[in-house]
């Protein structure tokens, strides 16, 4: 998980937006909504605000950052609810990360997200979203017809959150990026939720297909090789996952996969001898972060980088 909130977003620097703030630099800066755990606001009163200020109609990026205070099981609902109520005065918002929220702050594995799907028609504009968190998370059947990227971060998605993100009606997604997680954490999607997207029947302009995080990385790696899919995309992203040498087979027997412009594999499990085989393929590897298995009472363990 992140350590550091971000600096940038959708090209421009981050600041936060505070209470009793008058004024603020619309055209150069995207403000960030979030409170910590002694902050006599809340994040909709800040949101509130800063609604309120003259030019606020210019914000095309937001970012929404801690927003549960002390109340640590606290969900996005309410914030969910406050962006929605004031869609009128954001009619021009193009990118939203609802979620900025570090380690320090709360655990992945612990943000409780909500039901997103009030966001859609409410900001029709949108071309970027990313979530962090995927308790509770669901983005319900909806269109988005300008959406170019869809990023959902977590230790842990839940099929829904998969299967919603699968469905959308995005014509014009070129970067889909899902941290799949662990099942301990609520992941429990499998390869064949990504049939008809390996199939090639979803996202016609898709050009970079990142499904990170995964615990069961070698059966991805298995399906996705055999992808007619690949023969349209550029970048294939499986890193912070747990893939060994089984899965990096499959990927190695693929002449799609060599046909690619860049594999991340990093924060992977394989032996200096795949590793060697994968970066005479063709495509640009990354192959940085190897990693050790563990082995504990004769079973052997590969961890994937995001879980708790």
């Amino acid at each position: 998980m992140p350590y550091d909130t971000l600096t940038t977003f959708f090209g421009k620097p981050v600041e936060d937006f505070q209470s009793g703030m008058e004024a603020w630099d619309f055209a150069r800066t995207v403000p960030r909504f979030r409170i910590d755990y002694d902050s006599q606001d809340t994040v909709p009163m800040l949101l509130a605000a800063y609604a309120a200020l003259p030019g606020a109609e210019a914000t095309d990026a937001l970012v929404v950052g801690a927003w549960q205070g002390d109340a640590s099981e606290a969900s996005s609902q309410e914030v969910v609810e406050a962006l929605v109520s004031y869609a009128e005065r954001f009619p021009d918002l193009r990118a939203l990360f609802l979620g900025d929220i570090v380690s320090e702050e709360n655990e992945i594995s612990w943000i409780n997200q909500s039901d997103l799907s009030a966001l859609w028609p409410a900001f029709p504009n949108l071309e970027h979203l990313q979530v962090r968190g995927g308790n509770d998370l669901a983005l319900g059947r909806f269109e988005a017809p300008r959406l170019t990227t869809l990023i959902l971060e977590s230790g842990g998605l839940p099929r829904r959150a998969v299967q919603d993100a699968l469905a959308a009606g995005a014509p014009e997604l070129r970067h889909l990026e899902l941290w799949l997680g662990t099942d301990n954490y609520g992941g429990d999607s499998t390869p064949d939720d990504f049939a008809d997207l390996f199939a090639g029947r979803l996202f016609p302009k898709l050009n970079t297909l990142a499904l990170r995080d995964c615990d069961y990385a070698d059966a991805l790696a298995a399906a996705v090789a055999e992808a007619p899919l690949l023969e349209r995309i550029a970048t294939l992203d499986l890193s912070l996952g747990n893939l060994s040498d089984a899965g990096a087979e499959a990927l190695l027997a693929s002449p799609a996969v060599a046909k690619l412009s860049r594999l991340d594999l990093h924060h992977h499990f394989l032996t200096d001898a795949m590793m060697a085989r994968l970066e005479r393929l063709g495509p640009a590897v990354d192959l940085s972060e190897q990693q050790d298995e563990e082995e504990y009472g004769g079973e052997i363990y590969r961890s994937i980088a995001v879980s708790e």
